[in-house]
């Protein structure tokens, strides 16, 4: 069996690899009269969604190289980042590639072409470039803007009394408004999951800007972490306590974020939800099953008196352009595109993204969206999208031992430190 699991692990490899065609070939000639093929692996093409977003973005660079043909290959999304690994030991693969923000593009860099050079002429209307930039440099040019709302449930809060206009500014007023509307309605206070222990990541980000000061807020972004602090503690022995105390839809160890968490609060089973701005779990998602009039963002309650609550966000996602490729203008050109007004347009539209491009009007979009675009220019970085993907994945680890009561939070802390300082 592990032989069978060995070679099923290479086919798929060999597979992905199979879909690189060669970067376009313009030879002698310039840019504009490139001939050729560029390959762009992404898990966002094949989305019906979409689909407009795509066709806009290729319409756009056919204007400038329409010699060069565009194959997007979308690979499924858990397999991605093994796929791309591979690629990338093998020094071939796509010549645009499609990137998280923060460690899984960090961590890769060595094999990615910088783009300063070439976004120069985006740097104002394009949002979100920092998620993509390490040691000062861009490597991806950013598509939409992920961050971590907290969402709830108008129609719940009216249910159980509260003014869904007023929602709680501190956090023992927080516990007492979902204590009100457990028992006006049965609805749990969060919908949680973290089967993949990704539920931490959201919990983190979403709820740290209340429970960190100012300056460890921005100390944490810069790299310059205090994992004694009891502030930092304070964030994982509350993951711990709400959970304790029932305030967790059920099983949050063995429900997952995507997307049996989000349907626990599209169903009005949770009074609230921490969310994403854009690709699942967002507005556009949410206003589908529960209109959308009737879903709010409300910042995160103040646990440590004295912090300033703010909207933890970064760019979402972004494409990169591999150092292999054989033109990078005409590969830095198709990124572009693919974060054209035009093309982000269709992405908000369709998607219900929110996209990088901030010229994009978005005012008839519903409360929720007027909220989060309200709270974008005192919006911060999301906290875990700061530290390195092997942590985040330790960080998964150990927020489910913290649930289930197999560690404590000062030997979880201790254990996530080392890995932080280790790099």
């Amino acid at each position: 069996m592990k032989q069978r699991a060995r070679w099923s692990a290479v086919l798929i490899v060999g597979l992905a690899l199979a879909g690189c065609g060669s970067a376009s070939d313009s030879g002698d000639k310039p840019s504009g009269g490139a001939t050729g093929k560029l390959v762009v692996w992404d898990w966002k093409s094949g989305d019906a969604t979409a689909k407009s977003y795509i066709e806009k973005a290729k319409a756009d660079f056919a204007k400038k190289h329409s010699g060069v043909t565009v194959e997007f290959v979308a690979q499924p999304f858990e397999q991605y980042y093994t796929l791309l690994g591979a690629a990338i030991q093998a020094g071939k693969g796509p010549d645009v590639m499609l990137f998280n923000g923060g460690g899984q593009i960090r961590d890769r860099v060595d094999a990615l072409l910088p783009l300063d050079q070439y976004v120069g002429e985006d740097k104002q209307r394009l949002a979100g470039w920092d998620a993509f930039t390490k040691d000062s440099k861009i490597y991806a040019a950013p598509v939409t803007l992920q961050g971590h709302p907290i969402y709830y449930n108008r129609s719940l809060y009216r249910k159980a009394g509260l003014d869904p206009e007023q929602p709680a500014t501190t956090w023992d007023t927080f516990v007492a408004d979902c204590q009100a509307i457990t028992k006006a309605t049965k609805a749990k206070c969060f919908a949680q999951g973290n089967k993949e222990g990704i539920g931490i990541q959201f919990f983190l980000s979403g709820l740290g800007s209340g429970i960190l000061t100012t300056q460890e807020y921005d100390d944490w972004i810069a790299g310059k972490r205090n994992w004694n602090s009891p502030n930092v503690k304070r964030v994982f022995s509350l993951w711990k306590e709400v959970n304790d105390k029932g305030l967790n839809s059920d099983g949050a160890n063995s429900t997952a974020m995507f997307n049996d968490a989000f349907a626990v609060f599209q169903s009005s089973k949770a009074s609230h939800v921490i969310g994403l701005m854009s690709d699942i779990g967002h507005w556009k998602d949410f206003a589908e099953f529960l209109e959308a009039d009737n879903v709010g963002v409300m910042k995160a309650p103040v646990v440590t008196p004295g912090t300033t609550p703010s909207l933890p966000y970064d760019g979402g996602i972004g494409y990169a352009v591999a150092k292999w490729t054989k033109d990078p203008t005409v590969a830095a050109d198709l990124v572009r595109s693919l974060t054209s007004t035009d093309a982000l347009k269709a992405f908000y539209a369709d998607a219900g993204a929110i996209a990088s491009d901030t010229t994009i009007d978005v005012s008839s979009a519903g409360p929720a969206v007027a909220a989060i675009v309200s709270d974008l220019k005192e919006g911060k970085p999301a906290l875990h999208v700061a530290l390195s993907s092997k942590t985040i994945e330790l960080m998964g680890r150990l927020s489910q031992q913290l649930l289930s009561g197999s560690i404590t939070v000062d030997k979880a802390v201790e254990q996530l430190a080392k890995s932080d300082q280790a790099g």
